[in-house]
């Protein structure tokens, strides 16, 4: 007897099982129940086609339930809500939102792909006309009918994650001025703060108004102007707009399996085995709903990601279909591109390492992007921890304008296979010089962590510089004196590297010195100099550049 599984749920998630699964067994009765009218769409892609960058709307429908039924045979439901499971009769309770007909559906395997839901904060006149969140091509509609309609000039974000920052980027390039209201005080909370400066001065350059560690208290109707709106921050201030955006974040959308009583975290996420299998044991659930590990930390999360839920649609279908497959869990590996620039990250950051007791080392890195010599070469800021013990990688950022997505790529493939310091020394990675360098940055990365590991110099960090300072240490700039009139730390003693050997007797022999460049390569030269000639000093990772950024992100 064919066996029936039913899928709450299309996009990826819920389209990646149903595909895998009839490529696995073609006899099996497969229905994917979709509550809105599409059913597999490129929710990734909803920003840019309101900036205009996407032109053709159709290029967004990845599938359609036509499409879906004439290659795989795929019974798709769109316009059905499905309202109950009946664990107890192995069935799920389904509403035709067209005709309103309530019908049950018998099931042996069911798979739950509800995906998460935009947060709404409860605060006064969030229903007003013009206030939107951007979930699905129906949002992404209605806005784009509103800045049409209205002619809107002037947008407010609430938010600064991904779906924040790619709304506030659309709408500038769709010509309106953008606000950006941010609750804690950097945008994208997934990065370390110091990491974050160039994307907040990249914002400002590109008009941006951005309001850190403000909050929305209500918004307003600003008369006499017909549908404009006031947004109302905590300080007393108010921006006009004609749109507002919620980019705050997102909730699983797990009521029905709370009501059908399987087992969800205190945050409502699904919780699942490594099978991804629920509570009950013909019930599995993916996507954005679901809890689960995070291989770094070891502790479970919730990762709201595309290509983790494609993954497990993958996964569960391989079960379902007699293949045992586990998942090894979701370590958040994500990029965004912000104007010019771009930051990706993977793996666990300083703040989650920290607040999981997990002793780390960190290194800062600022090479180019390719070659140098080579035109069109970019500078690229890189931070990656590792574990003091045996150097094994548990994070990394980067941000750049280019080639930051190549090396967290890289960098990600290595946390997954519990990659260490000598595996990114050791990799051979593509070089040409418009593509990288002989020694690439993941490269460096590795040999900037042996350095510290096999004890050839000490870092300190740039949170450590005041401490230290306070303490009795001594700070040696060895740029050249063009760069010193740049920019410094006050009080630092500047001596080229190059004149280093001849004026070693400048340098007090009593003292600690905390010697710094400008990304960090000529003061780990300066370190070895100065070490092999008995002197106590250590290396600031990432150099004047990371010293400056975090200073001017305020922390």
């Amino acid at each position: 007897m064919a066996k029936r599984v039913l899928i709450v749920g299309g996009v990826a998630g819920g389209a990646s099982a149903a595909a895998r699964l009839r490529r696995l067994d073609e006899k099996a009765v497969i229905i994917i129940f979709e509550r809105g009218p599409d059913v597999s769409f490129a929710n990734c892609g909803l920003p840019y086609y309101l900036g205009g960058e996407i032109k053709d709307r159709g290029k967004l429908l990845v599938q359609t339930p036509q499409k879906l039924a004439a290659n795989l045979n795929l019974d798709v439901r769109v316009r059905s809500e499905v309202v109950a499971i009946l664990r107890d009769k192995k069935a799920i309770r389904v509403r035709d939102l067209q005709t309103n007909a309530i019908y049950e559906e018998n099931y042996d395997n069911l798979i739950l792909a509800p995906g998460a839901a935009p947060l709404v904060p409860p605060i006064p006149g969030i229903e007003k006309p013009g206030i939107f969140s951007l979930r699905n091509l129906v949002d992404t509609d209605r806005i784009h009918s509103w800045v049409q309609n209205q002619q809107g000039k002037k947008a407010v974000v609430m938010g600064g994650g991904f779906i924040g920052l790619e709304m506030a980027e659309q709408l500038e390039k769709r010509g309106l001025g953008v606000a950006l209201v941010q609750r804690s005080g950097q945008v994208l909370d997934p990065f370390d703060p110091e990491m974050i400066s160039p994307i907040h001065q990249e914002l400002a350059a590109k008009g941006i108004d951005l309001r850190l560690n403000r909050q929305v208290i209500r918004i307003d109707d600003a008369p006499p102007k017909e549908k404009v709106l006031k947004v109302v921050l905590d300080d007393g201030s108010g921006i006009e707009a004609d749109v507002v955006i919620l980019g705050i974040g997102v909730k699983p959308e797990s009521h029905l399996a709370s009501d059908a009583k399987l087992e969800v975290n205190p945050r409502g996420a699904i919780k699942v085995d490594d099978h991804l299998r629920t509570s009950d044991p013909f019930i599995y659930a993916i996507g954005d709903a679901i809890e689960v590990k995070d291989p770094v930390t070891g502790n479970q999360t919730q990762v709201p990601l595309a290509g983790p839920a494609n993954r497990q649609g993958r996964i569960v279908a391989d079960n379902i279909a007699g293949k045992p497959t586990s998942y090894r869990g979701t370590l958040g590996t994500a990029i965004l591109r912000v104007f010019d620039y771009t930051a990706a990250c993977t793996g666990a950051s300083a703040k989650t390492l920290s607040k999981a007791g997990i002793p780390f080392k960190t290194v800062y890195l600022h090479p180019n992007s390719h070659a140098g010599y080579y035109p069109g070469a970019h500078p690229l800021s890189m931070k990656v921890l590792f574990s003091p013990k045996d150097g094994k990688i548990l994070g990394a950022q980067a941000v750049g304008k280019d080639g930051a997505d190549k090396r967290i790529d890289v960098i990600a493939a290595s946390i997954h296979h519990g990659g260490t310091m000598d595996d990114l020394v050791d990799y051979e990675l593509c070089y040409a010089p418009p593509f990288g360098s002989a020694k690439d940055p993941v490269n460096i990365a590795g040999m900037a962590i042996q350095n510290n590991i096999n004890q050839l110099v000490e870092i300190v960090h740039w949170s450590e510089v005041e401490g230290r300072v306070k303490n009795g240490s001594k700070l040696l700039d060895v740029r050249e004196p063009k760069e010193v009139e740049a920019g410094m730390i006050p009080g630092a003693l500047n001596i080229p590297l190059p004149q280093l050997r001849s004026r070693l007797n400048e340098i007090d022999s009593s003292s600690d010195w905390i010697v710094y460049c400008q990304s960090g390569q000529r003061s780990y030269n300066a370190c070895r100099i100065l070490s092999q000639h008995g002197y106590r000093c250590c290396n600031l990772s990432g150099a004047y550049k990371t010293y400056s950024a975090a200073k001017n992100t305020g922390i």
